[in-house]
């Protein structure tokens, strides 16, 4: 028969490891050697029984105590007498909660018993291009899940209470033992009865049908910040799902949408405004009311003003969300050429073409220059 192998290099660890050190490295060659990682393999299913064994002898400070002072010959003569491969109910789950943090189902299925925060929920609120520069308050209705105001979360009519499950006595959890060629493989399953609460209500409440919490709609109070821009999102904490088993409320989540403005379009903290001017006003400068956020204001077109020009009205555009510094107003003109002339105006105009020449038309005057001068040479 050959000679069984060092529990400690089996594990590769030293004699002096600690459980942690034992642990962490049994999970690493489980991992590594476990029949489901490798199907059909016999030399990983026998080096996978021989980690298991070591494990269950160095993991339990008796066994360990005597296999330190006797070797093998202290475990009974015979290695770890009784030993099944599963023999300290490490289960499935238990695996695979060990190898990838969760069930192979993608969740945990066991009884969370403890507090639960409850659900956030999202709300999409439409406001107008003022009320986001300058804020406001606006109320909404949300329909969520309140707590019974009846039997007071607890599903149960007023004077009863809910009885612990008989099939789980409480836990919440049915243990299956299966028997394997590795030994017995426990699997924690939730309780089909209690549905994994760990109780029944058999005297449930009318008013919430023993859910313990009922739909209702709630108006809420919410204040938009000045200068608040689209798509942005307003959290409001606790205004949410409420909790199970005490948990705290979710948050609600306000997504801002914005509605176009007939005048004005933003850029960050600014205002765009786009003016149309005539061709007079353009070339002689005119005095023009422009509106901005506030009201409108006076304003100095300069005579000789090109289409396209942008003017900066400072701190007239929107304040800033954590500041009280706030953005410009920039004004751009667009030189409107007219498209019905009378008789008239066409001769006048013709005259006035006449009498300037190209001497007031500086930029046409500059762009021939340069293409003649290209083409000559």
């Amino acid at each position: 028969m050959a000679e069984k192998r060092d529990y400690y290099e089996i594990l590769g660890v030293s004699r002096d490891a600690d459980e942690a050190e034992l642990k962490k490295a049994y999970r690493k060659l489980a991992k590594k050697y476990h029949p489901d990682m490798n199907p059909n393999d016999k030399e990983a299913e026998a080096k996978f029984k021989e980690i298991n064994e070591a494990y269950a002898v160095l993991s339990d400070p008796q066994k360990r105590q005597q296999y330190d002072r006797f070797g093998h010959s202290g475990l009974n003569g015979n290695g770890f007498e009784g030993f099944s491969g599963f023999g300290f109910d490490f289960g499935f789950e238990d695996l695979f909660d060990t190898f990838f943090g969760g069930s192979p189902f993608g969740r945990s299925t066991r009884r969370k018993t403890g507090p639960q925060r409850g659900s956030d929920l999202k709300y999409s609120l439409e406001i107008s291009f003022t009320e986001a520069a300058f804020g406001t308050t606006k109320e909404i209705n949300i329909s969520r899940m309140q707590l019974c105001h009846v039997c007071k979360g607890t599903g149960s009519k007023p004077g009863s209470a809910p009885e612990t499950c008989k099939r789980c006595n409480g836990t919440g959890q049915i243990r299956h033992v299966q028997a394997t060629p590795f030994g017995q493989m426990v699997n924690m399953r939730v309780c089909d009865v209690c549905r994994g609460e760990g109780t029944i209500i058999t005297n449930p409440c009318d008013e919430c049908r023993g859910n313990g919490r009922v739909q209702k709609t709630s108006k809420i109070s919410i204040t938009i910040p000045a200068g608040i821009d689209n798509g942005q999102t307003i959290s409001l904490r606790g205004e949410g799902e409420p909790g199970f088993r005490g948990g705290p409320p979710g948050d609600l989540y306000v997504t801002v949408r914005v509605k176009s403005h007939p005048i004005f379009t933003r850029d960050g903290y600014n205002v765009i405004c786009e003016i149309p001017i005539t061709f007079t006003q353009a070339a002689l400068g005119a005095e023009l009311d422009i509106p901005t956020l506030e009201g409108t204001m006076k304003f100095n077109i300069p005579e000789g003003t090109q289409t396209g020009t942008v003017f900066r009205l400072k701190n007239k555009g929107i304040k800033h969300l954590r500041s009280n510094a706030k953005g410009d107003q920039l004004i751009k003109v667009n030189v409107e050429v007219p498209t019905k002339l009378s008789a008239k105006q066409k001769e006048l105009l013709r005259e006035f073409a006449e009498i300037s020449g190209d001497d007031v038309f500086q930029q046409r005057k500059t762009f021939f220059e340069k293409m003649k001068d290209l083409f000559s040479n």
